[in-house]
C-alpha cells in the first residue's frame, strides 16, 4: 500500500470525474462537517467517505487513515472536554475536575469535524493525478501556473519527505535508538534531531526540482500550453449538483 497522497491507478466512476468535479465534491464535504451541528450527519459523512473509497478501490488505505485519525482525534477529545466547563455537569472527577454535557458535544464535533473534513481531500488525492490537478487549476480556474505547480509540488514532495524521514529513522533504529517506547514525550526528543537531516535532503531536492524545472521552460509556461483538455460531462454535473445539496442540507440539519 502506497502513502496516503500517492496516486492509486484505476477506472473507477471517480476516477474518471473531471477533476474540478473531484475538487468540489471534496471542499462541499469539507464545509458540511463545519456546517452542520449533527454528529450523526458527521458520521454520515464520514461513512459516505468511506464508500467513496471503497468504489474508487482505496478502501484499505482510507481504513488505515481512518484509524490514525480515530487515535490523533481522541488524544484532542480528552484534552479539550475538560476546558469547557459550562453546561450541565456529566462526570465529576477529584481536583474539581469534570465534564459537562457542552463540552462533551464540543469535543465530539470537533473529533468527527477533522475526522469527515480529512478524509475526502485525502481521497481526492489519491485518486486524482497532479498534473491532471495542475492543469485544469490553470486551464479551467484560470490559476497562475506558478501558483498551481507551487501547490502541486508541495502535495508530491510530502509522500517524499515521509520516505526520507522513514528512512533516517530506520538507520538510527539500526544504530540501536530505540523508537518504539510508548512515552510520547521521549518520543518526540528523539524525533526532534532527525528534523536537521531532513530540512537539508529536502533543501537539496528542491534545488535540483527548480533547476530542472527551468531547463524545461518553467518560466515559458502559459495557460495556454496545455495540451490536454477537461470538458464537464454528465456525471461531473450530476456529482456537483449532488455536493451542493449535500452541504445545503448541513445547514439545515441540528
Amino acid at each position: 500500500m502506497g502513502g496516503f497522497l500517492d496516486y492509486s491507478p484505476g477506472d473507477s466512476f471517480l476516477h474518471r470525474l473531471n477533476p474540478l468535479a473531484k475538487i468540489f465534491l471534496s471542499l462541499m464535504l469539507c464545509v458540511s462537517c463545519f456546517a452542520t451541528g449533527s454528529p450523526i450527519f458527521c458520521l454520515m459523512i464520514i461513512l459516505l467517505n468511506l464508500g467513496m473509497a471503497s468504489v474508487a478501490g482505496i478502501s484499505s488505505r482510507a481504513l488505515a487513515m481512518l484509524r490514525t485519525l480515530i487515535k490523533f482525534c481522541a488524544f484532542l477529545f480528552f484534552i479539550q472536554v475538560f476546558f469547557i466547563r459550562e453546561g450541565t455537569i456529566l462526570l465529576s472527577l477529584p481536583f474539581n475536575v469534570y465534564v459537562t454535557d457542552k463540552g462533551f458535544m464540543f469535543s465530539l464535533m470537533m473529533a468527527l469535524r477533522l475526522i469527515g473534513a480529512t478524509l475526502p481531500l485525502a481521497l481526492m488525492l489519491s485518486i486524482t493525478k497532479m498534473n491532471d490537478l495542475s492543469n485544469v487549476l490553470v486551464g479551467r480556474v484560470g490559476i497562475p501556473y506558478k501558483y498551481a505547480f507551487s501547490l502541486t509540488t508541495a502535495i508530491r514532495f510530502i509522500p517524499v519527505f515521509t520516505a526520507e524521514m522513514a528512512g533516517i529513522m530506520e538507520a538510527q533504529t539500526a544504530r540501536g535508538v530505540a523508537f518504539d517506547t510508548k512515552n510520547i514525550f521521549k518520543k518526540i526528543g528523539l524525533i526532534f534531531p532527525l528534523c536537521v537531516p531532513l530540512l537539508i535532503t529536502s533543501v537539496r531536492k528542491i534545488e535540483g526540482a527548480a533547476i530542472s524545472a527551468e531547463l524545461r521552460g518553467f518560466n515559458c509556461r502559459k495557460r495556454e500550453s496545455g495540451y490536454k483538455s477537461y470538458p464537464f460531462r454528465t456525471a461531473d454535473i450530476g456529482v456537483s449538483i449532488f455536493a451542493l445539496i449535500l452541504a445545503a442540507g448541513a445547514f439545515f440539519s441540528f
